[in-house]
C-alpha cells in the first residue's frame, strides 16, 4: 500500500493525506476522505474513504472503516475493510473483522470473528 501505483490521492500521489505521528494521541471521532498512516495511538472511531496503514508502534482503539488496509500495529476494536486487508508479521487485532480479501503473514494474530467475501 502507499505504492505511487497503488494508491493515488487527489493530486495524482500515492501519499498519504493524514499521518498521525508516533508521539501523537487522537482522542475521538477522526473521519479522512484521503488515505491515512497511523503511527500513535488512536482512540475513538477511525473511518477513511481510501486506505489506511497502521504502523508497527502504533496502537488503536477503536472501530476502524477503510476501503483498504495495511495493518502492522495493534487494533483493539471491530476492522470493515471495504475491499483488501493486509496483515503484517507484528500485527495484533482485537476484534472481528470484514473484508472481502484478507492477506496474512506468518506471525500476525487475530482474535475475534473474521467475516470474508462479497455480502
Amino acid at each position: 500500500m502507499f505504492q505511487r501505483s497503488a494508491m493515488p490521492n487527489r493530486e495524482g500521489g500515492n501519499e498519504p493525506e493524514t499521518i498521525i505521528a508516533a508521539s501523537v494521541k487522537l482522542e475521538g471521532d477522526f473521519v479522512s476522505e484521503g488515505n491515512v498512516l497511523i503511527e500513535g495511538i488512536v482512540e475513538g472511531s477511525l473511518k477513511t474513504q481510501r486506505d489506511l496503514r497502521v504502523g508497527e508502534r502504533a496502537r488503536i482503539e477503536a472501530d476502524v472503516h477503510a476501503a483498504n488496509a495495511v495493518i502492522a500495529g495493534e487494533v483493539r476494536g471491530n476492522l470493515n475493510v471495504g475491499e483488501r486487508l493486509e496483515l503484517e508479521p507484528t500485527a495484533r487485532l482485537f476484534g472481528d473483522v470484514r473484508t472481502k480479501v484478507l492477506v496474512v503473514a506468518s506471525g500476525a494474530t487475530i482474535n475475534g470473528r473474521l467475516l470474508m467475501g462479497e455480502e
